[in-house]
């Protein structure tokens, strides 16, 4: 079995894995009524990602596309350079969690255990891990020229969101990270309690199906962090519209990795914070 077919077989091995969303007993106050209702709420599982034997981190986590996390988060911390290098995949549920166990290439584990020894033992400021300011911050290489993205069809995909967020719809508290192609109409959704788990659940999904950055733009419901840039720009996404605001480090970070940063992105407008020659007004 070659490297992309095992990328694409990551087999879930229990036979009662985690539910997406579960149901709890509520009282819903309605014009000064009080009534006993029945609500979906939105799972929020640790998730250990487990290299070649080793734990090396546990993340919250909505337990759905949990191969596509694993690709797209080893991949946007750097912890992978290509797909191809993760070789075979397990999901594993247990009743505290689940543990994603990643089998990659020897050179990638050997660069993560030398992180991981350097970190030994050390004070860390609180950020996945790291012990230093310049740690804490990667800037990634500038995305590839692509061609402008019409206004239009960021509208048309904003448009279209909300009929690809089931667990969003049951639950109210799922961020979606979407992937659009150039005519605006949507191709994938990652759906999670966290942004930028769905991020990079995107992020899998593309490299796994091999699909080409340079054909679409990505849309989130979230606001725009440093980490989101930094996450879409890593997957050579050129384009990343967001729902709300970003912020001034994402705007500084996006402006130097050549992607088009759009947010405020609502029916009707939007405001392009960089590299607005990317984006055509119609």
């Amino acid at each position: 079995m070659n490297a992309q077919a095992k990328v694409e077989a990551c087999p879930v091995l229990d036979a009662a894995p985690w539910p997406a969303r579960a149901t709890v007993l509520a009282c819903r106050l309605l014009d000064g009524e009080v009534l006993a209702s029945v609500e979906n709420v939105i799972e929020e599982v640790p998730v250990a990602l487990v290299y070649n034997g080793i734990s090396h981190a546990v993340m919250l986590a909505s337990p759905a596309d949990l191969e596509d996390f694993a690709l797209g988060f080893s991949l946007s911390e750097g912890i992978l350079q290509t797909p191809g290098e993760l070789y075979d995949c397990e999901v594993v549920h247990g009743a505290s969690g689940i543990e994603v166990r990643l089998d990659i290439a020897t050179e990638r584990m050997f660069g993560l255990k030398e992180r991981r020894r350097n970190l030994a033992g050390r004070t860390g400021c609180g950020l996945c891990g790291v012990d230093s300011l310049d740690a804490a911050v990667r800037t990634p290489a500038p995305v590839a020229p692509r061609s402008a993205v019409r206004a239009s069809a960021i509208q048309r995909a904003l448009t279209e969101l909300g009929t690809w967020q089931p667990l969003h719809r049951a639950t109210g508290a799922a961020h979606a990270a979407a992937w659009a192609d150039n005519e605006g109409k949507l191709q994938l959704v990652r759906e999670d309690v966290g942004r930028h788990n769905a991020l990079d659940k995107l992020a899998g999904a593309l490299a796994t199906r091999r699909i080409n950055p340079a054909t679409g733009f990505a849309l989130v419901t979230s606001r725009a962090s440093y980490e989101m840039v930094q996450k879409a720009a890593s997957a050579g996404i050129g384009v990343l519209a967001a729902i709300s605001a970003p912020t001034a480090y994402a705007v500084r970070v996006a402006d130097a990795a050549h992607v088009t940063l759009i947010g405020l992105a609502r029916p009707g407008r939007l405001t392009a914070y960089t590299h607005p020659d990317q984006l055509i007004g119609t």
